[in-house]
């Protein structure tokens, strides 16, 4: 008996809590014989897997040239001696490539993984790839990575490269993160929803995993704030190697509404002209987002610049495209980059960057009750990040598109994603989880009570918690899911009313970024090719007629010719490629749940009834007399989007996938419902008096 006790402790870690149950299983009937023998069975199939492990683990090396790898034994003590550990250094410093190689060289990764999360895809498998080509070795072996839809790791791999929100779906199987004896969180200064939600899961995490090994990683943005929150855990900076960086201030002229796209455009080929005459090496533009990058790539080119090659860089491109980046090719890089490349990714050979000065940072509105995506400027820290990208390999130039008195009069740091986003997704989880109420849960920051109040309306809308904010059997259902839970009611109602084949598409479509694009000097002509797609009563059957299009072309094209004609039709066939991962991940686990495709098509009021679902606080009513305003949920008033099919029509009665505020609030996504389908859905919510 005792000898298989002992056997247990050479199995890996994620297996000994199954086996330690069957074990006391078979005490309880010790002549069944068969029972024994499938527990000796799977005991040698996980320490089979544990000693494979131990033999291939590898025996790294580290880049003299990297500033960590002057501090590799002082950092490997501190791993040794401490449950948790905060690292701090910039990107270039090597923290994100060395850090799970000093973990392997202290003999981690066996038993369990050395798990290390990365807020984006990109970021995940570059590093991968790098790492992996320390070692010599191929991606999927000792290390590899698992993003949404690509899974690149083997049961002997010993590094799992990973985004946090990956991290975050094993928590539901796998709550005390058995399948890992070493977690790293990197770009943890980023601090979004995922990151904080880990770190207060892990400090919780971090008294029944004795053996658990934390290293929180950060640039040097307030590295106390994380050593804090872990009970003053030591702290080890690692500064990068760097030349002098010069910053130049050069605002763009000053422009009416309507041209300040086109004066930024002009500074940064001015900024572009001013560095060609400083010397050779590569630059880096940092844009507030793809369509940013897309017209400024566009003028570049009209520019005509002699030796050089414009790369985009940003977060969807496909992996071929982001590899670009890293390729010599004889000529002058200029990479132009949303804040991706601000902290989760180094791009070689930068000597000079551009900054604009802006960024899309994701916001609710507490009195709007409207989570937007505004461009905002950054925040100094931000502009600090952004100008550390150069003077890596010898003396920079950062030029910033605005004046030196804005960048002193911006906010210091960016709030962290907890103190700005509709909080009704993690509330769901966390009380599906069973962690109790958001109140108690140690954030770094704790969240703003009326962003958690308006959390807790939306779920009670969705009929996900009731009015004492206790979890339905649909939030349970909700919670499976991973989409925001207004799509994932859609998608509920929609099985239940036969019409999910439909839903799935739009789900699908509302999940990920529009496919559509505008570019700025082809506006009619996009407009034109995407006429053939728009329905006038709903810009969701437009999505239908946009996907059938799609996939019918998709069968009998090879992949450059649907390419091409994707780009004929102003669709990004990166958006488009996503676009179909995500229905078919959507509609995979929804199978898993039990839930099954219509066979017959659906009609209009079946699938937007489903879609309703989803969207009650999202309904207006079309005002009196010629007004083009609709009247909605709290008496908000607000116009649809001009991009719509439904724009000019008129309806009396709609609902909006989303409300959009800029100067004023816009309905995008619009179909035409009926008000008698309203109520149905919404039966929880209404109060109802009587007088005698």
């Amino acid at each position: 008996m005792s000898g298989l006790y002992d056997t247990i402790e050479s199995c890996l870690l994620r297996d000994r809590r199954r086996l330690h149950a069957k074990l006391r299983q078979w005490q309880v009937a010790p002549a069944d014989s068969a029972l024994r023998l499938e527990l000796e069975q799977q005991i040698q199939q996980s320490s089979s897997v544990a000693a494979r492990r131990a033999a291939s683990l590898p025996r790294p090396s580290f880049p003299a040239e990297l500033p960590i790898s002057e501090r590799v034994d002082e950092i490997r003590a501190l791993i040794r001696d401490n449950q948790v550990i905060v690292l701090c250094g910039e990107t270039g410093s090597g923290k994100s490539t060395q850090l799970p190689k000093i973990c392997l060289s202290l003999g981690r990764g066996v038993f369990g993984r050395i798990g290390h999360t990365q807020p984006r895809r990109i970021a995940a498998r570059s590093i991968a790839a790098r790492v992996a080509s320390e070692l010599g070795q191929e991606v999927g072996q000792s290390v590899g990575y698992k993003v949404r839809f690509r899974d690149h790791v083997a049961d002997e791999t010993h590094v799992k490269l990973m985004t946090d929100g990956i991290l975050l779906a094993e928590i539901r199987r796998d709550r005390d993160l058995t399948e890992y004896d070493t977690l790293i969180i990197d770009e943890a200064h980023e601090r979004s929803l995922n990151i904080d939600f880990l770190l207060g899961y892990v400090h919780r995490l971090l008294a029944r995993r004795p053996d658990f090994r934390l290293i929180v990683t950060s640039a040097t943005i307030d590295p106390g704030r994380f050593s804090h929150h872990f009970g003053n855990a030591p702290v080890i900076e690692v500064s990068g190697r760097t030349y002098p960086v010069e910053v130049r201030y050069r605002p763009p002229q000053e422009a009416g509404a309507g041209e300040r796209d086109e004066a930024m455009q002009q500074a940064i080929v001015d900024a572009i002209d001013e560095l060609s005459l400083d010397g050779s090496g590569d630059i880096l533009v940092f844009l507030s987002g793809e369509r940013e990058i897309r017209e400024t790539a566009e003028t570049l080119r009209k520019h005509k610049m002699l030796h050089s090659e414009v790369i985009p860089l940003y977060a969807r491109l496909s992996p071929t495209e982001q590899a670009r980046v890293f390729a010599p090719s004889g000529r002058r890089h200029i990479v132009l980059s949303t804040n991706v490349a601000e902290t989760s990714l180094t791009v070689p050979g930068i000597r000079y960057v551009i900054d604009a000065g802006f960024a899309r940072i994701s916001r609710y509105s507490a009195r709007s009750k409207i989570q937007r995506l505004p461009v905002e400027r950054i925040s100094q820290a931000s502009a600090e990040q952004r100008k550390g990208r150069c003077g890596r390999v010898a003396e920079g130039i950062c030029i910033r598109l605005y004046e030196e008195d804005d960048f002193a009069a911006r906010a210091a740091f960016t709030e962290p994603e907890i103190q700005r986003t509709n909080l009704a997704a993690v509330i769901l989880q966390m009380t599906t989880l069973g962690f109790g109420d958001i109140g108690s849960f140690p954030f770094v920051d704790p969240p703003d009570s009326r962003l958690v109040r308006d959390g807790y309306k939306l779920l009670e809308e969705l009929a996900a918690v009731d009015g004492r904010h206790r979890v339905t059997r649909l939030g349970n259902r909700l919670a499976r899911l991973p989409v925001d839970p207004r799509i994932g009611r859609m998608l509920i109602a929609a099985a239940e009313t036969g019409c999910l084949r439909e839903v799935v598409v739009i789900a699908a479509a509302l999940s990920v970024q529009d496919p559509r694009e505008r570019p700025a000097d082809r506006r009619q002509e996009a407009d034109e090719a995407h006429a053939l797609f728009a329905d006038e009563r709903s810009d969701f059957m437009a999505f239908l007629k946009l996907w059938a299009f799609i996939e019918e072309n998709r069968k009998h094209l090879t992949r450059r010719k649907f390419e091409r004609l994707c780009r004929q039709y102003f669709l990004s066939p990166t958006r488009v490629r996503e676009w179909h991962d995500v229905q078919v991940q959507l509609r995979v686990q929804l199978h898993e749940l039990g839930y099954r495709d219509n066979e017959q098509d659906a009609d209009y009021a079946t699938l937007h009834r489903a879609l309703l679902s989803g969207l009650l606080s999202h309904v207006g009513m079309r005002t009196q007399g010629d007004a083009r305003d609709y009247l909605g949920a709290r008496n908000r008033r607000f116009f649809v989007f001009p991009g719509s099919g439904v724009y000019g029509k008129q309806p009396k009665w709609l609902m909006a996938a989303e409300m959009v505020e800029t100067t004023r609030l816009s309905a995008r996504g619009v179909a035409a419902i009926g008000p008698a389908w309203v109520e149905p859905l919404a039966r929880h919510l209404i109060r109802h008096s009587y007088s005698v």
